[in-house]
């Protein structure tokens, strides 16, 4: 449900800012792409190259920096299948399996929903019609 509010609000957003219908739906579609593939092979770089430095508490922050990401972790903690990711799904079910955890969570995915939202209004209601 977050992630239908979430895109919503970006998708919003960009229409507010873009003003050429083409371009706002390459544009849409492009954010899309960004946080559903693209991220994720850019933190698979990151880990890749950064292999033998311990990146447990970093990637729990990076995490937070997609949507996307944010809410597939809580579903699958929801789920109790983090021990199908291995280690990396212990250390997430440490940090978000817990009620500070959780609350981070949510209230990252509220941000997610709300900033982008609360910039199209503020965007909307300075446009001269």
């Amino acid at each position: 449900m977050f992630l239908s509010v979430i895109f919503t609000a970006i998708a919003s957003l960009v229409a507010v800012i873009v003003r050429d219908k083409a371009k706002g739906i390459g544009a849409a579609i492009l954010i899309w792409l960004f946080f559903s593939v693209l991220f994720d092979a850019i933190v698979l770089f990151i880990l890749f190259q950064y292999a033998d430095y311990p990146l447990e508490k970093p990637m729990i922050g990076i995490s937070t920096l997609n949507p996307i990401t944010l809410a597939r972790i809580v579903v699958l903690l929801k789920m109790d299948v983090s021990a199908l990711m291995g280690y990396t799904g212990a250390v997430f079910k440490d940090f978000f399996g817990s009620v500070t955890g959780q609350l981070v969570s949510v209230a990252f995915l509220v941000l997610w929903a709300a900033v982008p939202a609360w910039l199209a209004n503020r965007k909307f209601s300075k446009k001269d019609l």
